[in-house]
């Protein structure tokens, strides 16, 4: 299942997050990875300030039940599909993918 934030400006640096408690119970994230699917649909791994077709990774954090994204840049009325997995501390793992619309305020 995908979701959808809310646009983005390509000008902005912004913070994006997912709250993954309701999928928790009693359990804690202990480990948070980022994709971004490139132009041609494949999904890449993203640290560093890593630019993915033109959307850049400036920063991933997490607490221990919500994992937040930081992006900059992003090329004018593209959406982007980004995916969050996150490892849980009782060894599961969840995957859920987000659209992001980078459009010219």
């Amino acid at each position: 299942m995908s979701y959808k934030w809310p646009d983005k400006d390509k000008d902005e640096l912004l913070d994006y997050s997912i709250d993954w408690s309701r999928f928790l119970g009693s359990d804690v994230v202990s480990g948070v990875t980022w994709y971004i699917d490139d132009a041609a649909g494949t999904k890449t791994e993203v640290n560093n300030t890593d630019i993915v077709d033109g959307l850049q990774f400036v920063q991933g954090t997490n607490t221990t039940t919500v994992a937040t994204i930081r992006l900059s840049l992003g090329t004018n009325n593209k959406r982007y599909k980004i995916t969050c997995k996150v490892t849980t501390l009782g060894g599961l793992q969840y995957e859920r993918s987000v659209f992001l619309r980078v459009k010219e305020k």
